[in-house]
Formats: structure tokens, C-alpha cells, sequence
């Protein structure tokens, strides 16, 4: 299994148990997936929801690792600015 792209446990970052245990990449991957279904059309309207639906969950799936990755990224340079603040005086 790919390890997750920004170390948080995919359980807490996941919303459902549709999408629990997938990494971002898996869950773009499939909603690139979807997406290309959609657009191409040759469903039935429920399929068509059925796909929707799913892909609404994975692309909240995908913020949520992307906000946490963000909040990484933020608390590190915080870090960085306080680290060097602190060495200069």
C-alpha cells in the first residue's frame, strides 16, 4: 500500500467508509476516473448519480488531505520564523 502523501491517518482524514484508507493519490486517480466516465457519457441517470455522488466524496476527501497538508506546511514555517527569530536575538 502507497503511504500517504502528507502522513496523516487516512481514518481521521477520510470522511466515510467509501473512502477510508484511500491516499490522496488514490482518490484523485479514481475521481480523474469518474470525471472522464461522466463526461463521456453512455450511463444510466442513477449511474450518473451514483457517479456524482462518489465523486463529490473524493474530491472532499481531497481537500481535506490538501487542508492538512496546507496546516503542515504552515505550522513548518511558522516554526522556521520563530527559529530564526529567536537565533538573531
Amino acid at each position: 500500500m502507497a503511504a500517504k502523501s502528507d502522513g496523516a491517518d487516512a481514518g481521521a482524514v477520510a470522511g466515510g467508509a467509501d473512502t477510508a484508507g484511500l491516499t490522496y493519490e488514490q482518490a484523485r486517480d479514481e475521481l480523474v476516473r469518474i470525471v472522464g466516465q461522466l463526461e463521456a457519457g453512455g450511463v444510466t441517470l442513477e449511474e450518473s448519480l451514483a457517479l456524482w455522488q462518489r465523486g463529490e466524496d473524493l474530491a472532499a476527501l481531497c481537500e481535506r488531505y490538501l487542508d492538512a497538508a496546507r496546516s503542515r506546511l504552515d505550522a513548518a514555517q511558522g516554526d522556521k520564523v520563530a527559529t530564526k527569530a529567536s537565533s538573531t536575538s
